[in-house]
């Protein structure tokens, strides 16, 4: 087991990297406005879901990979990068809220979210962050199963505070037009969101 202080700090790290803006919160945000909480509740469960195979597999080895070829770290920061701008394009041109909403529009899977956590940037800085920090060499099976857990236990309802938040504003945006206008400054928050990433 990790010593008390070290699981407390690693619940911290998990909840302050969990919780703060980036590329999953906006759209879990916009989805919240856009379709609701329940249909957004795939999104933010494939998010817990794909962050925690992506940490194992961290911890197994894969990001010794980028440390030996850096050249692979900018082809995934290229891939995300362009994945984010397709998101932030689909985000800004969602259909109203209600039930006039555009049926072509949907929500994010759970497939479409798990997947996501490998091309998503932050993803990798917070579990390569984790798993350097918070995994010993000498308890590496037991820290890597411990560091997922905690994660899982943190992060989806972490996350789920932003779909909240987004279904709570969606009484106030029912007019078109207010949702359009928050549709592309959600848009446009989610592309400002690689660059800090992008620029590591």
């Amino acid at each position: 087991m990790l010593p008390l202080d070290t699981a407390l700090a690693l619940v911290s790290f998990a909840f302050a990297t969990s919780i703060t803006p980036g590329p999953n919160n906006i759209m879990l945000t916009a989805s919240g406005v856009n379709f609701g909480f329940a249909r957004t509740i795939p999104h933010m469960l494939g998010i817990g879901a794909g962050f925690m195979a992506l940490l194992v597999a961290v911890g197994l080895g894969i990001g010794a990979i980028f440390s030996a070829a850096p050249e692979l770290q900018t082809i995934l920061k290229v891939v995300g990068a362009a994945y984010i701008l397709w998101l932030a394009w689909r985000v800004a041109n969602a259909g109203p809220v209600g039930e006039a909403a555009d049926q072509r529009s949907r929500p994010m899977t759970f497939w479409e979210a798990a997947a996501f956590q490998w091309v998503n940037p932050k993803a990798w800085v917070m579990a390569v962050g984790a798993m350097s920090v918070y995994v010993r060499p000498d308890h590496a099976t037991a820290d890597i199963a411990i560091v997922t857990l905690i994660f899982g236990l943190v992060n989806v309802p972490s996350v789920g505070t932003w779909a909240a938040f987004g279904h709570a504003l969606r009484n106030a945006l029912r007019d078109p037009a207010k949702v359009r206008v928050f549709n592309v400054a959600m848009a446009l928050l989610l592309v400002a969101s690689i660059l800090p990433i992008v620029a590591l």
